[in-house]
């Protein structure tokens, strides 16, 4: 399995969401969905339109089965809003393009994810990038570990903290100032 790392550079962010809004809105709402949300790829890929209509996402998670209710951000919401007029409520949100309200696949996410960021000059990039990324900049302008634990599920503190890359950051700058 390889390492994916958070997007750290904002600019890098936004150039992803530019190449993507401009390919498409579907792949543009996915990325938006990942960063804003912080939600498991496979649980971004099984929401409906009736998941996104109010002010909060509330699903029950793949991976832990536990519920989770998530405030979608009124930046966010103004654009799903936008993007989600001429859907009927039962329509996935992120819709293949073969078969009637069929969500794409994980495999097919990681394509979008990995066009976008070659065309941006990232490396190290996945489907899990978008939930680390929403990790590391939530922490980044927070600083609540705690609150992001919770939000993550994870067991400590340094768990979450090595998840989003904050360990490596500490450990790269520390190696830029150590001399022998």
């Amino acid at each position: 399995m390889n390492l994916v790392q958070p997007i750290r550079d904002p600019e890098k962010i936004q150039a992803m969401k530019d190449y993507l809004k401009q390919k498409s809105d579907r792949d543009y709402i996915l990325f938006l969905l990942g960063i804003g949300t912080g939600l498991r790829i496979s649980d971004i890929l099984k929401l409906k339109k009736e998941d996104l209509i109010d002010t909060h996402v509330s699903i029950r998670e793949t991976k832990t089965r536990k519920q989770k209710r998530i405030r979608i951000t009124p930046s966010i919401r103004k654009e799903l809003l936008e993007y989600l007029k001429g859907f009927d409520d039962w329509e996935y949100v992120i819709q293949s393009r073969q078969g009637d309200n069929k969500a794409i696949d994980r495999s097919t996410a990681y394509r979008i994810l990995r066009e976008a960021a070659q065309h941006v000059r990232l490396r190290e990039i996945g489907t899990h990038t978008l939930r680390k990324t929403f990790g590391y900049h939530f922490y980044k302008q927070t600083k609540n570990v705690a609150m992001l634990q919770e939000i993550f599920n994870h067991s400590s503190p340094a768990i979450t903290l090595r998840y989003i890359g904050i360990n490596q950051d500490n450990m790269d700058e520390a190696m830029m100032s150590y001399r022998i």
